[in-house]
């Protein structure tokens, strides 16, 4: 099997790709102590052939497998594609044109929710996948010959795989549950987090003003921080310190020694200096200049009766069309929904609504109801 070292190499391939309609592309990084992904190796497949290219080889340039993203015409073929799409985003700057993800297509047609690539190969092809070397270091050199089958076999099933799901997609006619997936994809915003809005990553309960303006101003900085100096915002500082440093904002070191989410020592370091400046700028802000308050919601919980129904609901129609749960709503959405009869979730919008949030807001609203038959649970109308 051929590892291409050189760009010369790369770009003979590259040009026999533009003669077909897609090229199948997967990656293998590293990414435990960077912020960024570490490219490692590059596989791509063509019809009749498929490749490795080795990016840490000197010399060689990716420039021209660049190109081949950007090509329109040519579909480019990923497997729960995020990752992938973001470490050419980070090396490129745009998202690759023409994208399709099998992951997204298989839970359009019935193969289940976030199907792994291994069982999705299982299922189509009959084909059981030695996955053994997944977790090995892909940096090291040279790769040993398991390590490149098993590299190989992430793209060369690949094909058979997507030629199989585009034939489902056509002719149960569900291409646009398909791109409205992909648009999600496709938005270089899913790749590039802007500092000033990390603190929506963050899962917290904190509802006063000054707190939220201070968890804004940390996780800002934390990003920062981590992209500047390519580490793991963990290594920066944990959610669970952010959280609490934006509740007691300590302005001292002696201060800091006192939280139990910062290891001791931590407010004599130049980290901690930079922390206790942004507190300071915070505790000065004006009451105007800070953000509302969230509106705690004091109504029945989404996570009660009425909740349970919907999760009910949205289990049976997902069996009954073949379509992974998760794609047509979440269990955020679901919670919005109860909560309000016009939240702005994907559930309430385009072809889900048809298949699942009208019915979704009748059972709310008590117009049709859930009984269990030997088919399974079916909705049934309720006359006043």
């Amino acid at each position: 099997m051929e590892l291409i070292t050189t760009t010369g190499a790369l770009d003979a391939f590259c040009a026999r790709a533009r003669a077909f309609d897609f090229v199948t592309v997967d990656t293998e990084f590293l990414r435990e102590t960077t912020y960024w992904p570490k490219l490692c190796l590059l596989q791509a497949a063509t019809p009749d052939e498929a490749i490795l290219v080795d990016p840490l080889a000197d010399g060689l340039s990716l420039h021209p497998f660049f190109e081949l993203l950007a090509n329109k015409r040519i579909v480019k073929v990923f497997h729960a594609a995020r990752q992938d799409i973001e470490i050419f985003v980070k090396l490129t700057g745009k998202v690759p044109q023409n994208i399709f993800d099998t992951q997204i297509a298989a839970s359009v047609c019935g193969f289940g929710d976030s199907v792994s690539y291994d069982n999705l190969v299982r299922s189509v092809t009959g084909v059981e996948l030695d996955k053994s070397s997944r977790f090995t270091d892909w940096s090291h050199r040279p790769l040993t010959e398991k390590q490149r089958l098993y590299a190989l076999a992430d793209v060369t099933h690949l094909r058979d795989i997507y030629i199989k799901l585009l034939e489902q997609v056509t002719a149960q006619h569900r291409w646009d549950w398909v791109e409205d997936e992909l648009e999600i994809l496709r938005s270089i915003d899913t790749y590039v987090v802007q500092p000033e809005n990390a603190w929506e990553r963050l899962k917290s309960k904190l509802s006063r003003p000054r707190d939220l303006a201070a968890l804004r101003a940390l996780a800002a900085w934390r990003e920062r921080r981590a992209q500047d100096g390519d580490q793991p915002r963990s290594r920066v500082l944990k959610d669970d310190a952010l959280i609490e440093l934006a509740m007691q904002r300590p302005v001292t070191a002696e201060a800091f020694d006192k939280l139990r989410a910062v290891q001791r020592g931590y407010g004599r370091s130049s980290a901690a200096a930079e922390v206790i400046g942004l507190l300071k700028a915070v505790e000065a802000l004006p009451k105007a200049e800070l953000p509302p308050a969230i509106e705690r919601y004091r109504g029945p919980s989404p996570k009660g009766a009425v909740g349970d129904l919907v999760r009910v609901l949205l289990k049976a129609v997902s069996e009954e069309h073949g379509v992974a749960s998760r794609i047509l709503a979440t269990s955020d959405d679901i919670d919005a929904l109860v909560l309000d009869d016009e939240a702005d979730v994907p559930a309430l919008r385009g072809w889900r609504r048809k298949l699942f949030g009208e019915k979704a807001l009748a059972i709310k609203h008590g117009k049709i109801g859930l009984v269990a038959t030997r088919k399974g649970v079916r909705e049934i109308e309720i006359k006043d």
